[in-house]
């Protein structure tokens, strides 16, 4: 038989020493506490409920003890880890630029320095040869803090303010700020659990959406900036199944609200000139259907899966987008999946 090829890194990491633990250190473990519950109809007991709860600070104890423990049984491979880390460390081009985007009469763009651990976003007005700004520096943010991660960042259609969210704590807990680019101050809207969000044309209204306790995007709320916080509920995702999104179409024409599950999908619209307006379905849900919806000219774009898993391409006219009215511009195809659509 031929023996078979092993690369010569594999033949390495074999001849590695293998690493010897301190077998006087034991792993924790961790105390039972049983929690009775009843769930779809059937009871069941979970011994190791209480370590939810983060405020607590036997679960803070008990990770800790799992992290020195970690710690111990790795130690003899420190030596090893530095040299990995280093050496993947100099495949990565820490001082790096992104490509730019234009948006409005800006060219936007992120970079990275050598030494920081965060990008920094940027804009230049007209062409690459201007001077830049610093629209978001999460470096400076992250200041104090154990982490840091940005999740929306959009900007209004002037491009005088900046609508951004950032999470500190590192399970996905979103909080909304507005920056006014034009002094650097930050306005003093604020809100907590956001998932996305999308300005309106009059660059004044906010639509957000944000999270109940088990983090579904479930509430939709339009934001008048000077207005009382949070608000006004637009709309509330009663289904569990479901979760929210709002964005705006890339002509920026309209506002979409999608309402999705993992297998069906509901698209909501209002003109984005008209942040008032009463939100109005293309298709309404129906189990298993799944649909996404852009805009250009007079026409919604929108990619369907109504007649077969593959999807298919349609157009509806926007003063009437129902089901009724589609006219199919790319047929399903069932050895070819029609993945995604770009308008331009």
């Amino acid at each position: 038989m031929t023996k078979p090829f092993i690369p010569s890194i594999l033949m390495t990491t074999i001849a590695l020493s293998p690493v010897v633990a301190d077998e006087s250190v034991k792993p924790p473990s961790a105390k039972k506490v049983r929690k009775a519950t009843t769930l779809h109809g059937q009871p069941w007991a979970d011994d190791y409920f209480w370590l939810r709860d983060k405020p607590n600070p036997d679960v803070a104890a008990y990770l800790e003890a799992e992290n020195a423990y970690t710690d111990a049984v790795m130690r003899p491979t420190q030596g090893l880890q530095e040299s990995l880390y280093k050496e993947m460390l100099g495949h990565i081009k820490e001082t790096d630029v992104s490509v730019p985007y234009r948006e409005g009469g800006y060219l936007y763009y992120s970079r990275t320095e050598e030494g920081k651990q965060y990008p920094i976003y940027c804009r230049k007005k007209g062409g690459l040869d201007a001077a830049e700004e610093v629209t978001l520096d999460l470096n400076e943010l992250a200041k104090g803090q154990k982490f840091m991660a940005i999740g929306a960042y959009t900007v209004t259609d002037d491009g005088n303010l900046l609508a951004y969210t950032t999470d500190n704590t590192g399970f996905r807990e979103y909080t909304l700020r507005v920056k006014d680019l034009r002094t650097g101050e930050l306005r003093p809207e604020m809100a907590e659990k956001v998932a996305s969000v999308a300005w309106a044309n009059d660059g004044q209204t906010l639509f957000y959406t944000t999270d109940d306790p088990a983090k579904r995007p479930y509430r939709l709320y339009r934001l008048r900036l000077g207005s009382p916080l949070p608000g006004d509920l637009v709309y509330e995702e009663k289904d569990e199944l479901f979760r929210v999104g709002v964005g705006r179409s890339r002509s920026k024409g309209y506002i979409f609200l999608g309402s999705g599950s993992l297998t069906t999908s509901e698209v909501r619209y209002i003109p984005a000139d008209q942040p008032q307006a009463e939100w109005k379905i293309v298709a309404p849900r129906r189990h298993e259907h799944e649909y996404e919806v852009d805009h250009r000219g007079d026409q919604f774009y929108i990619r369907t899966n109504d007649k077969g898993r593959n999807f298919r391409l349609v157009t509806a006219p926007v003063s009437d987008p129902r089901p009724e009215n589609w006219t199919e511009v790319v047929p399903h195809r069932p050895d070819v999946m029609l993945e995604g659509v770009e308008l331009f």
